[in-house]
């Protein structure tokens, strides 16, 4: 086998963000009366919410912003859309959002199935994350893969984001791997699949909703994970 490491983004590839942060914000709407502070509709609300979280996490990985910057402006810009200017509701979303997320348990299909696979053929399973490890963990165990992963390496252990190389080289040295015999799943073009490239790692590109464009050729694209077993 070519492949040796396996590394899995998690957000957007194996655990289903959108339908977990969609879940989480309709419950936070209703549990504070938005409607009646003046956000007309759930669906306005998730709307504005996902465009500024979108915006604020590129300039969290480009390193304009800090994560408390990214955890407190979210909420607070998208209130201001609906001309709501309250601090302790800003706050009040932005903690209890946090603590409901990683709860949530809904994965892409054949998640389980696909890793499950690779662990019966002895395959060490890692995951990269941008994500907070905090978050990330529990995510993972709130949805039952936890046990799948030998190494979790986030942002905040490694010093550095995808897609810049020193991530993915301190995952391969923490994996005890080589770039040559690994090989990363993600979702994101110009994160997980240049952040691989870049360090010399093959890709799978996994996502249905944004085609391959421009020079950057991933290596493998799939447009279910089901497909990895005829990679690997």
């Amino acid at each position: 086998m070519k492949y040796k490491h396996i590394f899995f983004d998690l957000d957007h590839t194996l655990w289903d963000f959108e339908t977990n942060a969609y879940l989480v914000l309709e419950q936070l709407y209703h549990a504070h009366n938005l409607e009646g502070r003046g956000v007309p509709s759930f669906k306005e609300f998730h709307q504005v919410y996902m465009v500024y979280n979108e915006k604020l996490w590129d300039r969290f990985r480009k390193g304009f912003i800090t994560r408390n910057d990214l955890r407190s402006k979210r909420f607070r810009l998208t209130l201001l859309d609906f001309k709501i200017g309250d601090e302790k509701l800003c706050e009040a979303l932005g903690t209890q959002f946090l603590e409901e997320l990683p709860t949530q348990t809904a994965l892409f299909p054949h998640a389980k199935e696909v890793l499950e696979y690779l662990a019966a053929k002895n395959y060490p399973i890692h995951m990269i994350t941008n994500g907070f490890e905090e978050v990330q963990l529990r995510k993972m165990k709130s949805s039952g893969i936890d046990h799948f992963f030998t190494h979790v390496i986030t942002s905040e252990s490694a010093g550095s984001l995808k897609p810049y190389r020193e991530i993915f080289d301190y995952a391969i040295t923490k994996a005890a791997a080589t770039a040559d015999s690994s090989i990363m799943i993600g979702d994101a073009l110009d994160i997980d699949i240049l952040g691989a490239f870049n360090a010399g790692i093959d890709q799978v590109y996994f996502n249905t909703l944004v085609p391959v464009t421009g020079d950057l050729k991933p290596t493998f694209v799939i447009n279910s994970l089901h497909e990895l077993k005829t990679i690997l």
